[in-house]
Protein backbone atom coordinates (compact mmCIF):
# COMPACT_ATOMS: atom_id res chain seq x y z
CA UNK A 1 0.00 0.00 0.00
CA UNK A 2 2.88 1.97 0.00
CA UNK A 3 2.31 3.94 3.38
CA UNK A 4 5.70 5.00 3.10
CA UNK A 5 4.83 7.42 0.65
CA UNK A 6 1.58 8.61 1.96
CA UNK A 7 4.05 11.62 3.70
CA UNK A 8 4.73 12.73 0.64
CA UNK A 9 1.84 13.37 -1.15
CA UNK A 10 0.33 16.70 0.41
CA UNK A 11 3.68 18.15 -0.30
CA UNK A 12 3.78 16.59 -4.34
CA UNK A 13 0.42 17.08 -5.33
CA UNK A 14 0.73 18.36 -8.72
CA UNK A 15 4.82 18.86 -8.61
CA UNK A 16 6.16 17.98 -12.39
CA UNK A 17 2.79 18.48 -13.61
CA UNK A 18 3.48 21.68 -15.68
CA UNK A 19 1.64 21.77 -18.51
CA UNK A 20 -0.82 24.20 -19.58
CA UNK A 21 -3.43 23.65 -22.46
CA UNK A 22 -6.85 24.21 -23.86
CA UNK A 23 -7.63 20.82 -23.93
CA UNK A 24 -9.67 19.69 -21.27
CA UNK A 25 -7.68 16.76 -19.24
CA UNK A 26 -4.37 18.60 -20.29
CA UNK A 27 -5.42 21.67 -18.42
CA UNK A 28 -3.31 21.57 -15.43
CA UNK A 29 -1.28 23.60 -12.63
CA UNK A 30 2.04 25.17 -13.89
CA UNK A 31 4.75 23.77 -11.24
CA UNK A 32 6.15 27.43 -11.71
CA UNK A 33 3.08 29.13 -10.36
CA UNK A 34 1.41 26.46 -8.16
CA UNK A 35 1.73 25.79 -4.33
CA UNK A 36 -1.22 25.30 -2.03
CA UNK A 37 -1.17 29.01 -0.77
CA UNK A 38 -1.87 30.35 -4.24
CA UNK A 39 -4.02 27.94 -6.14
CA UNK A 40 -7.65 26.91 -6.32
CA UNK A 41 -8.61 30.11 -5.80
CA UNK A 42 -11.09 30.61 -8.76
CA UNK A 43 -13.36 28.13 -10.78
CA UNK A 44 -10.78 27.36 -13.33
CA UNK A 45 -7.85 26.53 -10.94
CA UNK A 46 -10.12 23.79 -9.22
CA UNK A 47 -11.24 22.51 -12.25
CA UNK A 48 -7.57 22.59 -13.30
CA UNK A 49 -6.25 21.07 -10.17
CA UNK A 50 -8.30 17.46 -10.29
CA UNK A 51 -8.27 17.06 -13.91
CA UNK A 52 -4.67 15.21 -13.22
CA UNK A 53 -6.94 12.42 -11.39
CA UNK A 54 -8.51 11.70 -14.32
CA UNK A 55 -4.79 10.21 -15.51
CA UNK A 56 -1.43 10.11 -13.93
CA UNK A 57 -2.36 8.56 -10.38
CA UNK A 58 -3.67 5.59 -12.20
CA UNK A 59 -0.37 5.29 -14.91
CA UNK A 60 1.24 2.31 -12.58
CA UNK A 61 -2.40 0.54 -12.78
CA UNK A 62 -2.98 -0.05 -16.18
CA UNK A 63 -0.70 -3.66 -16.20
CA UNK A 64 -2.14 -5.02 -12.74
CA UNK A 65 -5.60 -3.86 -14.89
CA UNK A 66 -4.95 -6.59 -17.29
CA UNK A 67 -3.16 -8.87 -15.52
CA UNK A 68 -5.54 -8.91 -12.58
CA UNK A 69 -8.70 -8.10 -14.53
CA UNK A 70 -8.15 -10.66 -17.64
CA UNK A 71 -5.54 -12.82 -17.15
CA UNK A 72 -6.42 -14.31 -13.42
CA UNK A 73 -9.84 -15.02 -14.92
CA UNK A 74 -9.09 -16.89 -17.71
CA UNK A 75 -9.30 -14.41 -20.40
CA UNK A 76 -6.35 -13.66 -21.71
CA UNK A 77 -3.24 -16.16 -21.92
CA UNK A 78 0.40 -14.22 -21.03
CA UNK A 79 2.73 -17.05 -21.55
CA UNK A 80 3.62 -18.04 -18.18
CA UNK A 81 2.73 -15.20 -15.85
CA UNK A 82 2.13 -16.09 -12.82
CA UNK A 83 -1.24 -14.31 -12.89
CA UNK A 84 -2.06 -17.07 -15.42
CA UNK A 85 -1.05 -20.05 -12.89
CA UNK A 86 -2.77 -17.94 -9.51
CA UNK A 87 0.84 -18.13 -8.08
CA UNK A 88 1.52 -14.44 -7.65
CA UNK A 89 3.31 -13.22 -4.80
CA UNK A 90 4.09 -10.03 -2.64
CA UNK A 91 7.30 -9.33 -4.19
CA UNK A 92 5.37 -9.12 -7.77
CA UNK A 93 6.61 -6.35 -9.98
CA UNK A 94 3.00 -5.41 -11.41
CA UNK A 95 1.46 -6.21 -8.12
CA UNK A 96 3.86 -3.57 -6.08
CA UNK A 97 2.74 -1.12 -8.58
CA UNK A 98 -0.54 -1.94 -8.70
CA UNK A 99 -0.80 -1.17 -5.03
CA UNK A 100 1.31 1.68 -5.10
CA UNK A 101 -0.66 3.53 -7.91
CA UNK A 102 -3.98 2.95 -5.79
CA UNK A 103 -3.09 3.93 -2.99
CA UNK A 104 -1.51 7.24 -4.54
CA UNK A 105 -5.10 7.34 -6.27
CA UNK A 106 -6.49 7.85 -2.62
CA UNK A 107 -3.56 10.26 -1.51
CA UNK A 108 -3.80 12.63 -4.20
CA UNK A 109 -7.36 12.42 -3.88
CA UNK A 110 -8.07 13.37 0.17
CA UNK A 111 -5.34 16.47 -0.19
CA UNK A 112 -7.24 17.69 -3.83
CA UNK A 113 -10.40 17.70 -1.96
CA UNK A 114 -8.93 19.63 1.46
CA UNK A 115 -7.49 21.99 -0.48
CA UNK A 116 -10.89 22.94 -3.03
CA UNK A 117 -12.76 22.33 0.01
CA UNK A 118 -10.54 25.36 1.97
CA UNK A 119 -10.05 27.47 -1.56
CA UNK A 120 -11.36 29.85 -3.14
CA UNK A 121 -14.23 28.99 -5.97
CA UNK A 122 -17.64 28.79 -6.52
CA UNK A 123 -19.98 26.53 -4.41
CA UNK A 124 -21.43 25.26 -7.31
CA UNK A 125 -17.27 24.38 -8.77
CA UNK A 126 -16.85 23.14 -5.53
CA UNK A 127 -18.80 20.93 -5.01
CA UNK A 128 -18.42 19.40 -8.79
CA UNK A 129 -14.64 19.03 -8.25
CA UNK A 130 -14.95 17.66 -4.54
CA UNK A 131 -17.43 15.33 -5.74
CA UNK A 132 -15.11 13.86 -8.35
CA UNK A 133 -12.30 13.61 -6.41
CA UNK A 134 -14.37 11.32 -3.94
CA UNK A 135 -15.32 9.29 -7.06
CA UNK A 136 -12.03 8.30 -8.02
CA UNK A 137 -11.18 7.79 -4.10
CA UNK A 138 -14.19 5.53 -3.98
CA UNK A 139 -12.92 3.90 -7.09
CA UNK A 140 -9.53 3.38 -5.48
CA UNK A 141 -10.77 1.58 -2.64
CA UNK A 142 -13.36 -0.44 -4.73
CA UNK A 143 -10.15 -2.70 -6.63
CA UNK A 144 -8.39 -2.57 -3.18
CA UNK A 145 -10.84 -4.16 -1.16
CA UNK A 146 -11.45 -6.76 -4.57
CA UNK A 147 -7.70 -7.52 -4.80
CA UNK A 148 -6.41 -7.48 -1.48
CA UNK A 149 -9.35 -7.72 0.77
CA UNK A 150 -8.94 -6.32 4.44
CA UNK A 151 -6.91 -3.19 3.66
CA UNK A 152 -6.25 0.23 5.95
CA UNK A 153 -8.61 3.30 5.55
CA UNK A 154 -7.09 6.07 4.77
CA UNK A 155 -9.48 9.46 5.55
CA UNK A 156 -7.72 11.83 5.44
CA UNK A 157 -3.81 12.59 4.88
CA UNK A 158 -3.39 15.40 6.96
CA UNK A 159 -4.46 14.28 10.01
CA UNK A 160 -2.69 10.84 9.90
CA UNK A 161 0.66 12.79 9.02
CA UNK A 162 -0.48 15.33 12.07
CA UNK A 163 -0.75 12.31 14.26
CA UNK A 164 1.90 10.02 12.81
CA UNK A 165 -0.24 7.04 12.10
CA UNK A 166 0.39 6.32 8.54
CA UNK A 167 2.84 4.18 9.90
CA UNK A 168 1.48 1.93 12.36
CA UNK A 169 -2.68 1.63 10.89
CA UNK A 170 -4.67 -1.13 11.05
CA UNK A 171 -6.23 -3.32 7.67
CA UNK A 172 -9.95 -2.94 8.39
CA UNK A 173 -12.19 -5.95 7.52
CA UNK A 174 -13.40 -5.55 4.25
CA UNK A 175 -17.32 -5.23 5.00
CA UNK A 176 -16.32 -1.94 6.73
CA UNK A 177 -14.47 -1.40 3.69
CA UNK A 178 -17.25 -1.48 1.82
CA UNK A 179 -19.34 0.68 3.92
CA UNK A 180 -16.79 3.55 3.81
CA UNK A 181 -17.29 3.13 -0.05
CA UNK A 182 -20.80 3.15 0.41
CA UNK A 183 -20.41 6.42 2.61
CA UNK A 184 -17.72 8.06 0.14
CA UNK A 185 -19.64 7.75 -2.86
CA UNK A 186 -23.32 9.15 -0.43
CA UNK A 187 -21.44 12.11 -0.26
CA UNK A 188 -20.20 12.57 -3.99
CA UNK A 189 -23.61 11.91 -4.99
CA UNK A 190 -24.76 15.03 -2.92
CA UNK A 191 -21.75 17.26 -4.24
CA UNK A 192 -22.80 15.87 -7.37
CA UNK A 193 -26.61 16.35 -7.02
CA UNK A 194 -26.39 19.09 -9.57
CA UNK A 195 -24.09 18.01 -12.23
CA UNK A 196 -25.74 15.78 -14.83
CA UNK A 197 -23.64 16.35 -18.11
CA UNK A 198 -22.92 12.96 -19.56
CA UNK A 199 -20.86 12.45 -22.76
CA UNK A 200 -18.00 15.14 -21.68
CA UNK A 201 -15.45 12.84 -20.58
CA UNK A 202 -16.21 14.13 -16.50
CA UNK A 203 -17.58 11.96 -13.31
CA UNK A 204 -20.93 13.28 -12.72
CA UNK A 205 -23.95 12.43 -10.11
CA UNK A 206 -24.72 9.72 -12.71
CA UNK A 207 -21.28 8.54 -12.28
CA UNK A 208 -21.23 7.92 -8.61
CA UNK A 209 -24.39 6.31 -8.80
CA UNK A 210 -23.47 3.79 -10.99
CA UNK A 211 -20.83 3.11 -8.94
CA UNK A 212 -22.80 2.98 -6.04
CA UNK A 213 -24.83 0.38 -8.04
CA UNK A 214 -22.26 -1.81 -8.59
CA UNK A 215 -20.50 -1.75 -4.86
CA UNK A 216 -24.30 -2.73 -3.36
CA UNK A 217 -24.38 -5.36 -5.89
CA UNK A 218 -20.50 -6.70 -4.88
CA UNK A 219 -21.29 -5.94 -1.05
CA UNK A 220 -24.37 -7.87 -0.88
CA UNK A 221 -22.68 -11.22 -0.67
CA UNK A 222 -19.71 -10.07 1.52
CA UNK A 223 -21.56 -11.50 5.08
CA UNK A 224 -22.91 -14.71 2.92
CA UNK A 225 -20.78 -16.81 4.68
CA UNK A 226 -20.66 -18.99 2.10
CA UNK A 227 -24.38 -20.11 2.17
CA UNK A 228 -25.25 -18.70 -0.91
CA UNK A 229 -27.79 -16.30 0.52
CA UNK A 230 -27.16 -12.51 -0.92
CA UNK A 231 -28.20 -9.57 1.60
CA UNK A 232 -31.85 -8.76 0.04
CA UNK A 233 -31.47 -4.46 1.12
CA UNK A 234 -28.40 -4.62 -0.73
CA UNK A 235 -29.24 -6.48 -4.21
CA UNK A 236 -32.88 -3.76 -3.29
CA UNK A 237 -29.97 -1.12 -3.63
CA UNK A 238 -28.18 -2.06 -6.28
CA UNK A 239 -31.48 -2.21 -8.20
CA UNK A 240 -32.62 1.20 -7.09
CA UNK A 241 -29.68 2.76 -8.14
CA UNK A 242 -29.04 1.17 -11.31
CA UNK A 243 -32.34 1.41 -12.45
CA UNK A 244 -32.44 5.55 -11.84
CA UNK A 245 -28.85 5.80 -13.86
CA UNK A 246 -31.11 3.59 -16.92
CA UNK A 247 -33.74 5.64 -17.10
CA UNK A 248 -32.57 9.10 -15.89
CA UNK A 249 -29.38 9.69 -16.56
CA UNK A 250 -30.31 10.89 -20.18
CA UNK A 251 -27.51 8.32 -21.37
CA UNK A 252 -28.05 6.00 -24.34
CA UNK A 253 -25.91 2.78 -25.29
CA UNK A 254 -24.10 3.47 -28.60
CA UNK A 255 -25.37 2.15 -31.55
CA UNK A 256 -22.16 0.75 -32.58
CA UNK A 257 -20.34 -1.28 -29.73
CA UNK A 258 -16.96 -1.43 -31.24
CA UNK A 259 -17.24 2.69 -31.12
CA UNK A 260 -16.49 2.73 -26.93
CA UNK A 261 -12.98 2.03 -27.67
CA UNK A 262 -12.20 4.31 -30.74
CA UNK A 263 -10.38 7.49 -30.28
CA UNK A 264 -13.10 9.62 -31.77
CA UNK A 265 -15.18 8.28 -28.81
CA UNK A 266 -13.08 9.35 -25.82
CA UNK A 267 -15.72 11.04 -24.38
CA UNK A 268 -19.29 9.09 -25.17
CA UNK A 269 -22.39 9.05 -23.41
CA UNK A 270 -22.13 5.11 -22.61
CA UNK A 271 -19.38 6.20 -20.49
CA UNK A 272 -19.89 6.72 -16.63
CA UNK A 273 -16.44 6.72 -15.27
CA UNK A 274 -13.03 6.73 -17.95
CA UNK A 275 -9.32 7.30 -17.39
CA UNK A 276 -8.89 10.70 -19.49
CA UNK A 277 -5.42 9.90 -21.07
CA UNK A 278 -3.39 12.29 -22.88
CA UNK A 279 -0.26 12.39 -25.06
CA UNK A 280 2.23 15.65 -23.39
CA UNK A 281 5.48 16.14 -21.70
CA UNK A 282 4.33 14.59 -18.60
CA UNK A 283 5.33 11.22 -18.29
CA UNK A 284 2.34 8.97 -16.52
CA UNK A 285 -0.27 11.24 -18.07
CA UNK A 286 -0.63 8.91 -21.41
CA UNK A 287 -1.99 5.51 -22.05
CA UNK A 288 0.18 2.75 -22.29
CA UNK A 289 -1.63 -0.43 -22.99
CA UNK A 290 -1.12 -0.93 -26.61
CA UNK A 291 2.64 -1.38 -26.16
CA UNK A 292 1.45 -4.69 -23.90
CA UNK A 293 -1.19 -5.49 -26.06
CA UNK A 294 -0.08 -4.81 -29.82
CA UNK A 295 1.92 -6.51 -31.89
CA UNK A 296 5.29 -5.87 -32.79
CA UNK A 297 5.01 -3.32 -35.70
CA UNK A 298 1.44 -2.22 -34.79
CA UNK A 299 2.29 1.57 -34.56
CA UNK A 300 6.00 2.99 -36.02
CA UNK A 301 7.25 3.40 -32.77
CA UNK A 302 9.01 0.46 -32.03
CA UNK A 303 7.20 -0.23 -28.58
CA UNK A 304 4.37 -2.75 -28.79
CA UNK A 305 5.38 -6.05 -27.53
CA UNK A 306 2.37 -7.69 -27.35
CA UNK A 307 2.78 -10.59 -29.90
CA UNK A 308 3.26 -13.29 -27.12
CA UNK A 309 -0.05 -12.88 -25.45
CA UNK A 310 -3.80 -13.19 -26.77
CA UNK A 311 -7.47 -13.50 -25.92
CA UNK A 312 -7.39 -17.55 -24.56
CA UNK A 313 -8.90 -20.15 -26.11
CA UNK A 314 -11.72 -20.28 -22.83
CA UNK A 315 -12.89 -16.65 -23.72
CA UNK A 316 -13.06 -18.03 -28.08
CA UNK A 317 -15.32 -20.66 -26.87
CA UNK A 318 -17.17 -18.35 -25.16
CA UNK A 319 -17.88 -16.41 -28.20
CA UNK A 320 -18.05 -19.66 -30.12
CA UNK A 321 -15.40 -19.47 -32.06
CA UNK A 322 -11.87 -20.59 -32.01
CA UNK A 323 -8.18 -20.00 -33.78
CA UNK A 324 -7.50 -23.05 -35.46
CA UNK A 325 -11.34 -23.18 -37.23
CA UNK A 326 -11.56 -22.26 -41.15
CA UNK A 327 -12.57 -18.45 -41.00
CA UNK A 328 -14.79 -20.00 -43.74
CA UNK A 329 -17.33 -21.58 -41.80
CA UNK A 330 -17.03 -19.27 -38.74
CA UNK A 331 -20.40 -18.77 -36.78
CA UNK A 332 -19.53 -15.06 -35.59
CA UNK A 333 -22.94 -13.87 -35.10
CA UNK A 334 -21.61 -11.70 -32.18
CA UNK A 335 -20.11 -8.47 -32.81
CA UNK A 336 -18.42 -8.14 -29.61
CA UNK A 337 -16.13 -10.89 -30.73
CA UNK A 338 -14.22 -9.11 -33.56
CA UNK A 339 -14.25 -5.92 -31.19
CA UNK A 340 -12.13 -7.71 -28.38
CA UNK A 341 -10.05 -10.64 -30.56
CA UNK A 342 -8.26 -11.03 -33.63
CA UNK A 343 -8.91 -14.19 -35.44
CA UNK A 344 -7.84 -15.15 -39.07
CA UNK A 345 -9.19 -13.29 -42.06
CA UNK A 346 -10.25 -10.36 -39.50
CA UNK A 347 -9.91 -6.92 -41.17
CA UNK A 348 -10.31 -3.71 -39.29
CA UNK A 349 -11.33 -0.89 -41.56
CA UNK A 350 -10.59 1.67 -38.24
CA UNK A 351 -6.81 0.38 -37.97
CA UNK A 352 -4.04 2.02 -40.18
CA UNK A 353 -6.57 3.70 -42.45
CA UNK A 354 -4.32 4.84 -44.64
CA UNK A 355 -2.74 1.70 -45.68
CA UNK A 356 -3.88 -0.63 -48.57
CA UNK A 357 -3.82 -4.55 -48.05
CA UNK A 358 -3.67 -6.96 -50.33
CA UNK A 359 -6.92 -6.61 -51.32
CA UNK A 360 -7.09 -3.08 -52.15
CA UNK A 361 -9.10 -1.93 -48.62
CA UNK A 362 -7.95 0.28 -46.84
CA UNK A 363 -7.20 -0.64 -43.33
CA UNK A 364 -5.41 -3.54 -41.34
CA UNK A 365 -5.60 -7.26 -42.67
CA UNK A 366 -4.57 -8.93 -39.78
CA UNK A 367 -3.39 -12.10 -41.40
CA UNK A 368 -1.31 -10.19 -43.79
CA UNK A 369 0.28 -8.39 -41.10
CA UNK A 370 1.30 -12.01 -39.41
CA UNK A 371 2.68 -13.11 -42.36
CA UNK A 372 3.55 -10.63 -45.17
CA UNK A 373 6.98 -8.94 -43.35
CA UNK A 374 8.18 -7.26 -46.27
CA UNK A 375 5.29 -4.78 -47.56
CA UNK A 376 2.32 -4.65 -45.46
CA UNK A 377 3.31 -6.12 -42.65
CA UNK A 378 7.01 -4.69 -42.60
CA UNK A 379 8.33 -4.57 -38.79
CA UNK A 380 5.89 -6.77 -37.82
CA UNK A 381 5.78 -10.22 -36.02
CA UNK A 382 6.43 -12.46 -39.09
CA UNK A 383 4.52 -14.88 -37.53
CA UNK A 384 1.93 -15.96 -35.19
CA UNK A 385 4.04 -16.29 -32.01
CA UNK A 386 1.02 -16.29 -29.46
CA UNK A 387 -0.21 -20.12 -28.82
CA UNK A 388 -3.71 -18.34 -28.03
CA UNK A 389 -3.91 -18.12 -31.78
CA UNK A 390 -5.73 -14.74 -31.59
CA UNK A 391 -4.75 -11.44 -30.39
CA UNK A 392 -5.85 -8.78 -28.48
CA UNK A 393 -8.10 -5.53 -29.89
CA UNK A 394 -9.36 -3.56 -27.20
CA UNK A 395 -7.20 -0.65 -25.91
CA UNK A 396 -5.64 -0.28 -29.33
CA UNK A 397 -5.23 3.06 -31.16
CA UNK A 398 -3.80 1.54 -34.56
CA UNK A 399 -0.70 3.77 -36.05
CA UNK A 400 0.01 7.32 -35.77
CA UNK A 401 -2.37 8.10 -38.84
CA UNK A 402 -5.09 6.67 -37.09
CA UNK A 403 -4.02 8.50 -33.90
CA UNK A 404 -4.20 11.56 -35.49
CA UNK A 405 -7.24 11.14 -37.39
CA UNK A 406 -9.18 10.63 -33.82
CA UNK A 407 -7.55 12.75 -31.80
CA UNK A 408 -5.86 15.76 -34.31
CA UNK A 409 -2.84 15.08 -32.11
CA UNK A 410 0.35 12.85 -32.43
CA UNK A 411 1.21 9.34 -30.33
CA UNK A 412 4.11 8.98 -28.90
CA UNK A 413 6.28 6.40 -27.77
CA UNK A 414 4.49 4.51 -24.71
CA UNK A 415 1.52 6.96 -25.49
CA UNK A 416 -1.61 7.32 -27.15
CA UNK A 417 -4.61 9.55 -25.77
CA UNK A 418 -7.27 6.38 -25.93
CA UNK A 419 -9.47 6.22 -22.85
CA UNK A 420 -9.89 3.66 -21.16
CA UNK A 421 -13.63 3.16 -19.51
CA UNK A 422 -14.09 1.59 -16.24
CA UNK A 423 -17.74 2.34 -15.83
CA UNK A 424 -19.78 2.02 -18.54
CA UNK A 425 -23.52 1.88 -18.86
CA UNK A 426 -24.12 -1.54 -20.43
CA UNK A 427 -22.15 -2.65 -16.80
CA UNK A 428 -25.34 -0.73 -15.04
CA UNK A 429 -27.69 -2.42 -17.36
CA UNK A 430 -26.38 -5.97 -16.12
CA UNK A 431 -25.80 -5.25 -12.73
CA UNK A 432 -29.22 -4.16 -12.68
CA UNK A 433 -30.66 -7.25 -14.34
CA UNK A 434 -28.47 -9.77 -12.04
CA UNK A 435 -29.61 -7.36 -8.59
CA UNK A 436 -33.53 -7.95 -9.91
CA UNK A 437 -32.96 -11.46 -9.82
CA UNK A 438 -31.11 -11.38 -6.90
CA UNK A 439 -31.01 -14.94 -4.60
CA UNK A 440 -33.39 -16.48 -7.17
CA UNK A 441 -32.37 -18.80 -10.36
CA UNK A 442 -34.37 -16.42 -13.01
CA UNK A 443 -36.52 -13.79 -13.22
CA UNK A 444 -39.81 -12.80 -15.38
CA UNK A 445 -39.26 -9.63 -14.30
CA UNK A 446 -39.91 -7.39 -17.94
CA UNK A 447 -37.45 -4.33 -16.77
CA UNK A 448 -34.64 -6.48 -16.00
CA UNK A 449 -35.16 -8.35 -19.10
CA UNK A 450 -35.72 -5.18 -21.21
CA UNK A 451 -32.24 -4.23 -19.52
CA UNK A 452 -30.19 -7.60 -20.47
CA UNK A 453 -31.80 -7.27 -24.24
CA UNK A 454 -30.32 -4.03 -25.19
CA UNK A 455 -27.15 -5.32 -24.24
CA UNK A 456 -27.62 -8.75 -25.96
CA UNK A 457 -29.06 -7.43 -28.83
CA UNK A 458 -27.00 -4.80 -29.74
CA UNK A 459 -24.02 -7.21 -30.20
CA UNK A 460 -25.79 -10.10 -31.55
CA UNK A 461 -28.85 -8.46 -34.00
CA UNK A 462 -30.57 -11.48 -34.45
CA UNK A 463 -31.04 -12.33 -30.48
CA UNK A 464 -34.98 -11.87 -29.71
CA UNK A 465 -36.28 -10.59 -26.41
CA UNK A 466 -36.51 -13.61 -23.81
CA UNK A 467 -39.58 -14.55 -21.18
CA UNK A 468 -37.05 -15.21 -18.57
CA UNK A 469 -33.67 -14.51 -17.88
CA UNK A 470 -31.31 -16.30 -15.42
CA UNK A 471 -28.16 -15.81 -13.04
CA UNK A 472 -26.01 -17.67 -15.85
CA UNK A 473 -27.64 -15.74 -18.97
CA UNK A 474 -26.18 -12.66 -17.24
CA UNK A 475 -23.21 -13.99 -16.01
CA UNK A 476 -22.11 -14.81 -19.15
CA UNK A 477 -22.95 -11.62 -20.48
CA UNK A 478 -21.05 -9.92 -18.60
CA UNK A 479 -17.91 -11.56 -19.62
CA UNK A 480 -18.49 -11.10 -23.29
CA UNK A 481 -19.93 -7.34 -22.69
CA UNK A 482 -16.80 -6.44 -20.45
CA UNK A 483 -14.20 -8.66 -21.56
CA UNK A 484 -10.59 -7.04 -21.32
CA UNK A 485 -11.62 -4.29 -19.66
CA UNK A 486 -10.48 -5.43 -16.10
CA UNK A 487 -13.40 -6.41 -14.59
CA UNK A 488 -13.93 -10.36 -15.00
CA UNK A 489 -11.26 -11.17 -12.15
CA UNK A 490 -13.39 -9.10 -10.00
CA UNK A 491 -16.57 -10.39 -11.13
CA UNK A 492 -15.18 -13.98 -9.80
CA UNK A 493 -14.18 -12.27 -6.53
CA UNK A 494 -17.57 -10.73 -5.84
CA UNK A 495 -19.10 -14.53 -6.66
CA UNK A 496 -16.68 -16.17 -4.53
CA UNK A 497 -18.47 -14.21 -1.42
CA UNK A 498 -21.75 -16.46 -1.46
CA UNK A 499 -20.64 -19.39 -4.18
CA UNK A 500 -16.99 -20.09 -3.44
CA UNK A 501 -17.03 -23.66 -4.29
CA UNK A 502 -18.82 -22.80 -7.83
CA UNK A 503 -16.03 -19.96 -8.71
CA UNK A 504 -13.40 -22.66 -8.32
CA UNK A 505 -15.07 -25.35 -9.84
CA UNK A 506 -15.69 -22.48 -12.66
CA UNK A 507 -11.79 -21.15 -12.70
CA UNK A 508 -10.29 -25.01 -12.91
CA UNK A 509 -12.97 -26.70 -16.11
CA UNK A 510 -11.68 -23.56 -18.34
CA UNK A 511 -9.37 -23.50 -20.90
CA UNK A 512 -6.49 -21.58 -20.19
CA UNK A 513 -3.94 -23.30 -21.93
CA UNK A 514 -2.95 -22.44 -25.51
CA UNK A 515 -3.10 -24.10 -28.80
CA UNK A 516 0.25 -26.06 -29.80
CA UNK A 517 1.30 -24.18 -33.33
CA UNK A 518 -1.52 -21.83 -34.10
CA UNK A 519 0.41 -20.72 -36.82
CA UNK A 520 0.66 -23.45 -38.60
CA UNK A 521 -3.13 -23.53 -40.19
CA UNK A 522 -2.69 -19.58 -40.55
CA UNK A 523 0.49 -19.27 -42.53
CA UNK A 524 -1.01 -22.17 -45.37
CA UNK A 525 -4.20 -20.76 -45.37
CA UNK A 526 -2.20 -17.04 -45.91
CA UNK A 527 -0.01 -18.59 -48.31
CA UNK A 528 -2.69 -20.43 -50.37
CA UNK A 529 -4.38 -16.99 -51.07
CA UNK A 530 -7.10 -17.29 -48.30
CA UNK A 531 -8.08 -20.76 -49.98
CA UNK A 532 -7.31 -24.18 -47.92
CA UNK A 533 -7.23 -24.32 -44.42
CA UNK A 534 -5.98 -27.67 -43.27
CA UNK A 535 -5.18 -28.35 -39.50
CA UNK A 536 -3.41 -31.71 -38.27
CA UNK A 537 -4.53 -32.41 -35.50
CA UNK A 538 -1.27 -33.79 -34.22
CA UNK A 539 0.30 -30.94 -34.59
CA UNK A 540 -1.86 -28.36 -34.09
CA UNK A 541 -4.39 -28.81 -31.13
CA UNK A 542 -4.87 -27.93 -27.80
CA UNK A 543 -2.31 -27.76 -24.40
CA UNK A 544 -4.08 -30.16 -22.53
CA UNK A 545 -0.71 -31.55 -20.75
CA UNK A 546 -0.56 -28.22 -18.53
CA UNK A 547 -2.81 -28.95 -15.26
CA UNK A 548 -5.36 -26.34 -14.35
CA UNK A 549 -4.12 -23.69 -11.76
CA UNK A 550 -4.58 -24.95 -8.16
CA UNK A 551 -7.70 -22.60 -7.40
CA UNK A 552 -8.24 -22.53 -3.67
CA UNK A 553 -10.50 -19.68 -1.50
CA UNK A 554 -6.98 -17.96 -0.92
CA UNK A 555 -6.68 -17.42 -4.45
CA UNK A 556 -9.22 -14.62 -4.17
CA UNK A 557 -7.32 -12.53 -2.22
CA UNK A 558 -3.76 -11.30 -3.32
CA UNK A 559 -1.56 -10.20 -0.68
CA UNK A 560 0.03 -7.11 0.23
CA UNK A 561 3.25 -6.42 -0.88
CA UNK A 562 5.92 -7.26 1.33
CA UNK A 563 7.68 -3.78 1.53
CA UNK A 564 4.12 -2.49 2.81
CA UNK A 565 4.39 -5.34 5.65
CA UNK A 566 8.03 -4.60 6.40
CA UNK A 567 7.14 -0.74 6.78
CA UNK A 568 4.21 -1.05 9.24
CA UNK A 569 4.34 -4.57 11.05
CA UNK A 570 0.21 -4.15 11.96
CA UNK A 571 -0.71 -5.59 8.34
CA UNK A 572 0.27 -8.93 9.42
CA UNK A 573 -2.15 -8.71 12.12
CA UNK A 574 -6.27 -9.29 11.73
CA UNK A 575 -8.31 -6.94 10.82
CA UNK A 576 -10.22 -4.71 13.11
CA UNK A 577 -14.14 -3.73 12.53
CA UNK A 578 -14.57 0.02 12.90
CA UNK A 579 -18.33 1.64 12.73
CA UNK A 580 -17.94 3.72 9.81
CA UNK A 581 -20.89 6.36 10.35
CA UNK A 582 -19.79 6.71 14.05
CA UNK A 583 -15.69 7.07 12.65
CA UNK A 584 -15.69 9.08 9.52
CA UNK A 585 -17.58 11.85 8.15
CA UNK A 586 -17.10 13.77 4.92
Amino acid sequence: MKFSTIKYIALTAFLGLSLTSCEDFLDRPAEDSYNAGNFYLNDQQCIQGVNYLYNSPWYDFQRGFIKVGEVMSGNYTWGSSPYLTLTVNNTDEDLVNMSYSLWAVIGHANTVYNYIKGGGASEAVKNQTMGECLVWKAMAYFYLVRTFGDVPIVHDNSAMLADGSYGNTFKVQKADVYEYIVLTLEKAMDLLKDVKTPGNGRIDYYSAEGLLAKVYLTKSGVNANGNGQRDTEDLAKAAQYAKDVIDNSGRNLLANYSDNFRLAYNKNEESLISWQWVVSAQWTSQNTLQSDLGMVGFDEFGDTWGQWAGPSVDLQEAFGVSAIEDPANRHDVDSRRKATMMLPGDFYEYFWTKKQDDQKRNGFNYTQFLFDSNGYGKGGPAGQYTGAGANEVKHLYGNNDDHVAGTGTSAARMASSLATHILRLSDIYLVYAEAVIGNNGSTTDASAIDAFYAVRHRAVTSYERPASISFTDVWKERRLELAMEGDRWYDFVRRSYYDMNGVIAELKAQHRNPWYSPDVPHKAWYESGYKTWTVDPEVTRYDSDTPAPNVTASSFTLPLPSQDVVFNGNLMKDPVHVDIRETYSY
